[in-house]
């Protein structure tokens, strides 16, 4: 039964026709009972518009328009040839249905405009004789509702589909979003992920590149002082190793559990040890802490080591092999404050002036994205007399 529907619903034009066929052989068997009874219309006229009418039907879905313009034709060439009304008529009751529901909205109106004036004037063109003004009147009205019905069923299927269509876009439109948000997240989470390895990669290599040369030249003279940097290069690498199996962890699908067990994420109680191997690696560093420290949200603490980190590994790539820095970490009551400055002979005119690229990495443009991510401020550029500065306040959250 479901593949008969199917096959239907596949060729409604053929539909269309065998319930033309069909209307046709009523019409003949009706009109040749009544011919025979009483005499009247000539098969000559009656024949045409039967076919005609039955096209209608048949091309209704097709044309819809041109089929309805044929219908009134027809309907005005009976009312001119005292053609008295057929079962072939109802035709024009299903165009008017079929233009209400698919039509333009123009062809609509007509079809409602003649479906209400066709039951008066067959009316007013055949009276039945043998009933009263107000018979006459009240069958006139009778035989116009239908007509009225079939628009306003028309009408609703109309507005129907619509709604459905409407509903369907909307699906389609909050699919695209979707899909649209979901790149957008994972762009987000690149550039995050990008961030994040290229702070860890720029300063644990750049200590081992300085330990390494230390390493290289007291390696004869002092082999204790060789030996050392080379076990900070070691630590130095695992750390960075440790760092980096968390990154990608985050990159691996169904291993929730195991991204998990990696290094956790550093935090302002670890800038120690972060300046404590900056100080190792030869690079004096003063660190002071300013207010009372209290809870952050993590990520202002991921957001404040990272600063200071970038900050550093830029002063040992920039600063000169004299260079000293200071950084200072101050609780404000509604923000955190962080100050890096070096006095060494300050970073190229391009790493601040051109966005923060330095052809090499992200710079500045990677702490300006961070620190704009949790809503604060960054300012940086040389420092008058020499050297470079660093200054960001980022704004606090009560810790959940």
């Amino acid at each position: 039964m479901q593949r008969l529907y199917d096959f239907l619903r596949r060729h409604p034009t053929g539909v269309d026709t065998f319930w033309a066929v069909f209307l046709f052989g009523i019409s003949v068997v009706g009109q040749a009972a009544r011919q025979g009874a009483r005499g009247t219309d000539s098969p000559v006229l009656i024949v045409p518009i039967v076919l005609l009418l039955c096209l209608v039907i048949a091309l209704r879905r097709r044309m819809p328009e041109k089929m309805l313009l044929l219908a009134i034709g027809l309907g005005l060439a009976q009312v001119m040839l005292n053609v008295e009304t057929i079962p072939a008529d109802f035709a024009m009751l299903v165009i008017v249905y079929t233009v209400a529901a698919t039509g333009a909205r123009w062809a609509s109106w007509l079809a409602l405009a003649v479906g209400l004036c066709a039951a008066p004037m067959a009316q007013l063109r055949w009276p039945n004789a043998h009933s009263s003004t107000l018979g006459n009147l009240a069958t006139m009205v009778f035989l116009t509702v239908p007509f009225a019905l079939a628009w306003v069923l028309g009408d609703s299927i109309r507005t129907r589909r619509a709604y459905f269509a409407q509903l369907e876009e909307r699906n389609a439109r909050l699919e695209k979003e979707r899909e649209a948000q979901a790149k957008v997240a994972v762009a987000a989470e690149r550039a995050r992920i990008a961030r994040e390895l290229h702070d860890v990669v720029a300063h644990n290599v750049s200590v081992m590149v300085v330990q390494a040369d230390g390493a290289a030249y007291v390696l004869d003279a002092a082999p204790d002082q060789a030996k050392k940097a080379l076990e900070t290069i070691s630590s130095t690498g695992r750390q960075a190793l440790a760092e980096m199996r968390r990154l990608l962890g985050v990159l691996r699908t169904g291993e929730h559990k195991e991204v998990g067990e990696y290094v956790p994420q550093p935090d302002v109680d670890q800038i120690d040890e972060l300046i404590e191997q900056c100080r190792t690696s030869g690079l004096p560093v003063d660190f002071k802490v300013e207010g009372t420290p209290r809870p952050l949200p993590s990520g202002v603490e991921l957001t404040a080591y990272r600063i200071v980190q970038e900050a550093l590994t830029n002063t040992r790539k920039h600063g000169g092999p004299n260079a000293g820095a200071s950084v200072r970490l101050v609780y404000f009551d509604d923000g955190l404050g962080l100050l890096v400055e070096d006095d060494g002979k300050g970073a190229p005119h391009e790493l601040y002036e051109e966005g923060g690229a330095d052809g090499q990495g992200h710079g500045l443009i990677g702490m300006r994205e961070r620190v704009g991510m949790v809503g604060g401020t960054l300012d940086a550029g040389p420092r008058p007399g020499g050297g470079f500065r660093i200054s960001v306040l980022l704004p606090l959250k009560p810790a959940h």
